[in-house]
């Protein structure tokens, strides 16, 4: 896979949902962060820059793997 061929999407499920992006490299480093509210949503993709993605909060995330949520019906 190329860098920055793949996109994948993030929509709140809550006010304060952070979007964080990590660096590609000897050393991983928060580079770029992104707050949402409930209902928005990220289109995003990974970068020659970025290599990780951390979401925190209550979120689903899409991607061409399927969807996942940040937390259970449990929680």
């Amino acid at each position: 896979m190329e860098v920055g061929q793949e996109y994948f999407l993030v929509k709140a499920k809550e006010n304060g949902v952070h979007v964080i992006g990590l660096t590609r490299g000897a050393d991983t480093r928060f580079h770029h962060t992104e707050k949402l509210d409930k209902g928005e949503i990220m289109i995003a993709q990974f970068t020659e820059h970025t290599s990780a993605i951390k979401v925190r909060g209550r979120a689903v995330i899409w991607t061409k793997f399927g969807r996942v949520d940040t937390y259970s019906e449990d929680d």
